[in-house]
């Protein structure tokens, strides 16, 4: 590669011109550049502004209504409890055995007094053979003593008169005396023995008795817990047998209440109740018992509400599971709207004031009224009614007074937009 020769020494330096670059554009053009920018950017937003305005709020809203009705209210205690007889009777053992025999089961219909099993007899019919023989000889032994009464009354009375002589003397006289009197002391000992013999003759008697197990009322047994050849032992709880059920045509159902519904229960409010056998037949019943005695389940206070129901054609068996309504409250043919009506308040009435109308922040007021409404749709736009409420159960509220009647629509919720938004019911605070 050849090398360019450097120029002699003493010529002078030639300048060599560089590239020359464009001359800078001037300050005004550049701020007209930046709000030429800025406008676009402006006119941009105010665009997308027109069309949300235009297509996302400006739609209709679709208000849901309900009409108000005639009709009946009830206010309802729900509660779920066990069905059984109203009487059942617990039969046990008063003493303890081998079950020899059995004559009742399940089902078996039995009168008072009806043998329904057998204790092994032989261990308390020795005991009563036993004391029947102490009682003969304590009856022995009293004739005996009679006669010794008798022999012992004559000798005094002869001693007596021959102390009267001085043919004997008055020791004879007085032995003879003593000896009468210790005869009569022993038929009193006697006589007391005979009883005391027959009592415990009269105890072994009933405990033989007790190995027969008898029915105490007229029913239906519905439950056996023994078995023939079974031991039972009375010894320190008496076993139960069977169990009677006194008239399976008399059912209750034992319900448990919370403590913030009993309050409004009392005893003869009607009652509805189903069972999981018949769940689309309604037994109807009576509250028969508020009782008073608290049931604590994990710190949950419940009470007892005892509610009586006819049970004619037997289809209500013991034990069955009942899920109770127990009507606390009712009315019949009311004017009456849904509860969703209540509680609904329209979205203008709830957004902030900075964002409504006149109208709208009157609406606004009105709603933290305390005053109970319902809205209408008046010329497409809801209105606000003021009412009294009565009664009202989960479903509907009794309208005492108000500016609506029967045939009237009642908002209960609203629609916007395209997307099927809806707004539902607002609670009122």
């Amino acid at each position: 590669m050849s090398v360019p020769a450097e120029p002699p020494a003493g010529t002078p330096a030639r300048l060599v011109p560089f590239p020359s670059k464009p001359a800078p554009a001037p300050r005004a053009r550049r701020r007209m550049l930046y709000w030429m920018a800025g406008g676009a950017l402006a006119a941009a937003a105010l665009i997308g502004a027109a069309a949300w305005l235009t297509f996302g709020t400006g739609t209709s809203v679709h208000y849901v209504t309900a009409p108000v009705t005639h009709g009946p209210i009830t206010r309802t205690v729900t509660a779920t409890g066990t069905a059984n007889p109203e009487l059942t009777i617990i039969v046990g053992s008063y003493v303890s055995g081998v079950i020899e025999q059995l004559f009742c089961d399940y089902n078996t219909e039995v009168k008072e007094g009806q043998v329904c099993a057998k204790i092994d007899p032989r261990p308390y019919q020795t005991v009563v053979d036993q004391n029947k023989a102490n009682l003969a000889v304590a009856k022995a032994q009293l004739v005996k003593d009679q006669a010794s009464l008798a022999y012992a009354k004559i000798t005094y009375e002869r001693n007596a008169k021959l102390g009267v002589s001085n043919a004997v003397s008055q020791d004879t006289v007085d032995n003879a005396k003593n000896a009468y009197d210790q005869a009569q002391a022993q038929i009193v000992f006697d006589q007391a023995t005979i009883e005391q013999r027959q009592a415990q003759l009269d105890a072994a008697q009933v405990n033989l008795d007790y190995t027969n197990i008898i029915s105490p009322v007229k029913g239906t047994v519905v439950s056996r817990n023994v078995t023939q050849g079974q031991t039972v032992a009375a010894s320190f709880q008496t076993p139960t047998l069977f169990l009677i059920a006194t008239d399976l045509t008399k059912m209750e159902v034992d319900t448990n209440v919370s403590e913030s519904d009993v309050g409004g229960i009392k005893v003869g409010d009607k009652a509805t109740f189903t069972v999981d056998a018949f769940p689309k037949r309604v037994f109807e019943g009576t509250v028969t018992q508020v009782r008073q005695s608290p049931q604590n389940v994990q710190n949950v206070i419940t009470y007892d509400i005892v509610v009586s129901a006819a049970n004619g054609d037997l289809a209500l068996k013991p034990g069955m599971t009942a899920a109770t309504r127990i009507i606390t409250d009712e009315r019949q043919d009311v004017v009456r709207v849904p509860v969703q009506a209540l509680r609904y308040v329209p979205a203008e009435a709830v957004r902030p004031a900075s964002q409504q109308g006149e109208s709208q922040v009157s609406a606004a007021g009105a709603e933290e009224s305390a005053q109970a409404r319902v809205w209408v749709l008046r010329d497409g736009r809801p209105v606000a009614i003021p009412v009294t409420v009565g009664l009202d159960d989960d479903n509907f509220a009794e309208i005492v007074e108000g500016g609506i009647k029967p045939g009237d629509k009642v908002i209960v919720s609203e629609q916007r937009g395209g997307n099927g938004q809806s707004r539902l019911p607002v609670p009122r605070l």
